[in-house]
């Protein structure tokens, strides 16, 4: 797995302090069971936000090895033969 950008850390940990607190302020519990569950669904949000930041794309020596000067990617290759299918068998409604 690959470690997580800054710009992950900072929305998922952004996450989870605005959620936590606003959860805290609208149920306004105080029992620790309570302070336990809205903190443990806060956490599991701020998972989430960060695992679905979009990383950065990798530009480099990796990006012109991968794409070549006239040859199709294959997200290209892929896009082609879907819109190809799409075409071929037309979906009515």
């Amino acid at each position: 797995m690959p470690r997580p950008t800054a710009a992950q850390l900072a929305y998922g940990s952004a996450t989870v302090i605005v959620s936590t607190i606003a959860m805290l302020l609208l149920s306004q519990t105080s029992t620790g069971l309570g302070v336990a569950v809205i903190s443990a669904a806060a956490l599991a949000l701020g998972l989430l936000v960060a695992l679905t930041v979009p990383a950065p794309k990798r530009r480099g020596r990796h990006a012109a090895r991968t794409g070549g000067a006239g040859a199709p990617t294959a997200s290209a290759a892929s896009a082609a033969s879907a819109a190809g299918a799409t075409a071929e068998h037309p979906v009515h409604h």
